[in-house]
């Protein structure tokens, strides 16, 4: 049986990446997508996902309206130069005017999916946290919840102690760590070493230039320019770092990667330390803490032959 999921996303190239090797798998259905700021605002976030949607041929896949900014009431920052200007890298997708419905209609396919349904996080928390707020008992029903974010003992890419999803609104993090059940965090420990090679994106390329097929086709200038961003920002990089796919990947993959029961929080206060995700290895009863699996290690060469495996099909 396919993997059922229900995605959180804020539409930027690692997510789009994620997106496009899902509609590749057969083990994975999308029930829906929760359009989020964040990597780009909203508006650019359902850009994306219907033309991603178009070019795969799932246009019946729902989306739905998430949040257009954090709880913490913090003015949105966006970042083209690393997505580029509209989430894509180079490429500015047309507006496919595909229905966008209200977030309260998750819950339906929830209540349909209960037992099997998997919530996985790519971006900020922002909206998994309002459905929480706004029907708690149902949330903590949900089977399971993947969501990248953090930093564990590991520098952050905002800041120095602080990763950019758990950053943007450390208020909807607490609140997820506080009542999601069976929950995996996938930490930055882990997705800056998930790195896609500029070779295995020319070997992606390669073939999708014989089979025509345009979501093959938009992986290349989409990967090139994640990794012109990363060649500069961190010099004598191997590769773009995929952050949100390890989601997608850890949920099918989870004997390839190496997690740890363990309590933790996000720092909450206007400081040095906003945003910073602690891990309290003294398993000490501290109740501001909530005990989660968090990822801290991978096997690459396994992560690197299911992407050359699945993308290499035709669909």
């Amino acid at each position: 049986m396919p993997k059922k999921v229900l995605l959180f996303t804020d539409l930027g190239i690692d997510d789009a990446f994620a997106l496009i090797y899902a509609f590749f798998r057969k083990d994975v259905k999308i029930l829906g997508i929760v359009a989020d700021y964040g990597n780009v605002s909203r508006t650019n976030a359902i850009r994306n996902i219907n033309y991603i949607k178009y070019i795969m041929g799932q246009e019946k896949i729902p989306v739905f309206l998430g949040a257009s900014v954090p709880l913490t009431g913090i003015s949105v920052q966006f970042f083209p130069e690393v997505h580029g200007e509209a989430g894509l890298g180079p490429i500015i997708p047309p507006d496919i005017p595909y229905p966008v419905f209200p977030i309260n209609d998750i819950y339906q396919i929830i209540d349909a999916n209960i037992e099997d349904i998997t919530i996985i996080n790519l971006g900020r928390l922002s909206s998994l946290a309002t459905t929480f707020i706004l029907n708690l008992e149902k949330m903590k029903k949900v089977k399971e919840y993947i969501c990248m974010g953090g930093a564990f003992f590991y520098p952050g890419n905002v800041t120095a102690v602080a990763e950019a999803n758990f950053y943007s609104d450390p208020y909807a993090a607490n609140l997820v760590l506080l009542h999601a059940r069976n929950l995996t965090i996938i930490p930055l420990n882990i997705t800056q070493n998930a790195l896609v090679t500029p070779e295995m994106v020319q070997t992606i390329d390669r073939f999708h230039q014989n089979t025509q097929d345009p979501a093959g086709l938009i992986i290349k200038p989409m990967l090139d320019y994640y990794y012109n961003f990363y060649s500069k920002s961190n010099p004598g990089i191997k590769g773009c770092p995929m952050h949100d796919f390890m989601t997608i990947w850890f949920m099918l993959y989870p004997e390839f990667v190496n997690v740890s029961r363990v309590p933790i929080k996000v720092i909450p206060d206007r400081g040095e330390g906003f945003g910073q995700s602690i891990a309290d290895f003294r398993f000490t009863t501290n109740p501001e803490y909530r005990t989660h699996s968090v990822a801290f290690s991978f096997n690459y060469e396994a992560f690197k032959q299911s992407i050359i495996d699945t993308l290499l099909t035709r669909r």
